[in-house]
């Protein structure tokens, strides 16, 4: 079990470690020089993110379990910028020792918010103690050993969360940073650590708060179509050459919607996904027509339209 949560782990970061294009800055054709990372900088959306979920799973029926996050940013040469939050899958390995916290879901997700920042790539992840261990386990690090090679520069941002914190006599409870490395609100704690290649120890390392947004924080209302048909819509992106995915008005509520725009740039197929429902529709001219396929899993539902496209000619 735990060799496959490592490899899918080493995989996302491959996947998400080297983003195309340049970092803001480099010189053309350059290879970014990478140092220790000094210090993380959280934009405030994402401090709030982490807190707020973790107060959220806290009172939920899996409240008793870990769950944590996969971080996305920029590697500057000694610091890591968060501007990204993925939650945890439904389907992660948890207990009151260990989670494991990617998978498929993480690398579409990682597709659509790099939509419109290439250079966003996984820096991390944050995951939670049910009990008082505010460092990282030796079963952490076992696995994180694993996959911290393949991000951009060779170390890796590790949060743990607990909820021993000191807490405040009174009034409204306000974070606190009572330590370089440490985040508080309430109860609730946050520790900060990287880990380089090669190390066999983590490092403090500061954590400071800039104002910015969790630019992955709209995907929350559509994570559940985002799970089930990640490994479709991913291989989707990958066959097809202009694919967008976005968040639209559903029926009920937010959806997840998928435009695959043909060779004319004035036509497309795209699929719909609220709830349990996936609806086809195909845009000519400006017009739009919904297209019938009850049984058609998302990537079956574009091919079986394009074929009857291709064969109307």
């Amino acid at each position: 079990m735990f060799n496959r949560w490592f490899r899918r782990a080493r995989k996302l970061a491959v996947e998400l470690a080297d983003p195309p294009g340049r970092t803001a800055g480099e010189a053309p054709g350059a290879p970014p020089q990478f140092e220790p990372i000094r210090r993380v900088v959280l934009t405030d959306e994402v401090s709030r993110t982490l807190f707020e979920e973790y107060v959220a799973h806290r009172a939920s029926e899996l409240g008793s379990e870990e769950t944590g996050w996969v971080l996305l940013g920029l590697r500057k040469a000694d610091e890591a910028i968060v501007l990204a939050t993925l939650p945890a899958v439904a389907d992660r390995d948890a207990g009151e020792a260990h989670v494991w916290i990617t998978g498929p879901a993480h690398v579409l997700a990682s597709r659509i918010v790099r939509q419109e920042d290439r250079r966003l790539a996984m820096l991390g992840v944050v995951h939670t103690h049910p009990g008082s261990l505010r460092h990282p386990s030796k079963g952490d690090l076992r696995g994180d050993r694993e996959w911290v090679p393949q991000l951009r520069g060779g170390e890796g941002v590790i949060g743990i969360g607990t909820a021993d914190a000191e807490k405040e006599p009174g009034g409204t409870p306000t974070s606190s940073h009572p330590q370089p490395h440490v985040q508080t609100l309430g109860p609730l704690r946050f520790s900060w650590y990287t880990l380089a290649a090669g190390e066999k120890r983590y490092r403090d390392v500061p954590i400071e708060l800039t104002i910015g947004p969790d630019v992955a924080k709209y995907l929350r209302p559509v994570w559940g179509a985002i799970e089930e048909h990640a490994e479709r819509l991913d291989r989707l992106a990958r066959q097809q050459a202009k694919v967008r995915f976005d968040v639209v008005e559903g029926k009920q509520g937010p959806a997840l919607s998928t435009t695959v725009t043909l060779a004319e740039s004035d036509k497309a197929v795209r699929v719909t996904i609220e709830g349990k429902e996936v609806r086809y529709f195909y845009d000519a001219g400006g017009e739009t027509f919904q297209v019938e396929l009850p049984d058609a899993l998302p990537d079956q539902g574009v091919y079986l339209l394009l074929a009857e496209l291709a064969a109307k000619g």
